[in-house]
């Protein structure tokens, strides 16, 4: 057998598997609780604009590919360090905080939504994110040979409860209310936002273009695909929830899916999607500590972030990543994400982020197109630049319309604002002061993907780092 063994299927099958979450089911229930079935017509134009972001990105991988730095990457080349930085910190690393920490909140809201245990559910989070953090430290993915198991036990608990809500041969009795809450496309436009959150994660299907057969065709479809078929998964579901849960109780509930297990079989469906969920929420938190911290340790090592992340414990831990993204998890916990309208905000927080980086994404495309137009290609997106014309845009369009409360969409422009101005002070001394380059000179595409190379940061090093090149000379010898 060769290296390129996975087919379209596997592929497909990884796709859905990354983008399906506990917490995006969070964004599903209030979204189809606030205007009823019509929020169908947010996930539709949702999944459409996240479609041209899959191309773009598929299009960036087939010029650079095989690289662990992903965005970060791809923005030195055609944008320089400053957008770099902002992106990839900002666009993955702070939301991607944020989705894993609105996860922990669903692994207490599960908990005590069912067992009442009378502890708070942000302390039931933090005691999880220890055992998480202790368990990383050593080394240890204790979810690594059931990963995918627990991701399609999710997956296959959702459609099948949506089968039986759609057909209403649940044990339980349906009901009979209106199909939509709101006709108003303002009101509908202003869900997008929140739809945008049911579709992210497609890209980290990148990381196996390696041992994809035909990857040319196979990756990018597959992302495509993926993006359908949770589309389609998640239309199935809503239609079960008209069937079965009272709109104005979805729209307040913390635990929408549970709560549709409930209403359809009772105290079965309950146990089934409280069990299927927590190990998915466990699964989840502790690929995002672990990839999390290897990402930082990526971007010091093209000198995007302190080499500090770089060090690694007895165990091989990258343990400063570990404490760090563990570290920021449990304050965002602490601070509060019990209720419906918190979990929200700041699922619309990282999404405003996670579109700044979508955007980045397209951008890229465009001067890719112009620097290294007859660099060779395994996939280009189809339409010219229409497709990532219209990634823009439609990321532009989800921006402004993340909320239809004007208080609300201020406190997370505010937000996301405040964020961002600590991000470009950051890059302004660090590129200033430690790389020494041009905020905005891109830097040649053959340097960076020779970063790739521990041999790069060895010859590279820069004064006051000795010590962590030292310790990679060593790695090096050892290998």
């Amino acid at each position: 057998m060769g290296e390129n063994k996975l087919g379209f299927p596997s592929v497909l099958a990884a796709g859905v598997g990354l983008i399906v979450a506990t917490s995006s089911l969070m964004s599903l229930g209030q979204g189809t609780g606030m205007v009823g079935m019509s929020f169908a017509i947010a996930m539709v134009i949702a999944c459409a604009i996240n479609i041209c972001s899959a191309m773009s990105i598929a299009e960036l991988n087939s010029i650079m590919p095989n690289l662990t730095g992903g965005l970060a990457q791809y923005t030195l080349v055609s944008m320089g360090p400053f957008m770099a930085i902002v992106s990839m910190v900002g666009g993955y690393l702070f939301c991607n905080v944020i989705s894993a920490s609105v996860e922990c909140a669903m692994f207490g809201n599960s908990i005590n939504s069912v067992i009442h245990t009378g502890i708070p559910s942000n302390v039931l989070c933090i005691i999880m994110l220890i055992v998480m953090t202790a368990a990383n430290l050593r080394g240890i993915d204790i979810f690594a040979k059931v990963q995918n198991l627990v991701a399609y036990s999710l997956i296959g608990s959702l459609v099948i409860m949506g089968v039986i809500g759609c057909f209403k041969i649940g044990a339980e009795p349906a009901i009979d209310q209106a199909w939509s809450m709101s006709q108003e496309p303002s009101e509908i436009m202003s869900m997008i936002g929140l739809a945008f959150f049911l579709f992210i994660g497609s890209e980290y299907v990148i990381p196996i273009a390696k041992n994809v057969k035909n990857a040319k065709r196979n990756l990018p479809w597959g992302m495509i695909a993926s993006l359908l078929v949770v589309c389609f998964m998640q239309f199935i579901i809503m239609l079960g929830m008209h069937n079965y849960t009272p709109w104005n109780e979805l729209a307040e509930n913390s635990t929408p899916h549970i709560f549709y297990g409930t209403s359809v079989l009772g105290r079965f469906g309950t146990i089934w999607m409280i069990l299927v969920s927590i190990l998915a929420v466990v699964s989840t938190t502790n690929s995002v500590i672990s990839s999390l911290s290897y990402l930082c340790a990526g971007m010091a090592k093209i000198g995007l972030l302190p080499l500090i992340f770089l060090k690694k414990n007895k165990h091989g831990a990258p343990y400063v990543g570990i404490l760090g993204i563990s570290g920021i998890m449990m304050v965002i916990n602490i601070l509060g994400l019990s209720t419906t309208k918190q979990i929200s905000f700041v699922i619309l927080v990282g999404c405003v982020y996670y579109m700044f980086s979508y955007i980045i994404s397209n951008v890229n495309v465009l001067i890719f197109r112009k620097r290294f137009a007859k660099v060779p290609r395994n996939f280009k997106t189809p339409c010219g630049i229409l497709v990532p014309v219209l990634g823009i845009l439609g990321n532009v369009f989800m921006i402004i319309n993340v909320d239809g409360d004007p208080v609300i969409k201020l406190k997370i422009y505010l937000v996301c604002g405040g964020v961002f101005v600590v991000l470009s002070i950051y890059a302004f001394f660090w590129i200033w002061k430690v790389m020494r380059k041009k905020l905005f000179q891109p830097i040649d595409i053959k340097e960076v993907m020779a970063m790739e190379n521990d041999l790069y940061l060895i010859a590279h090093r820069r004064d006051g780092e000795n010590k962590v090149c030292c310790s990679t000379d060593r790695n090096m010898r050892r290998r």
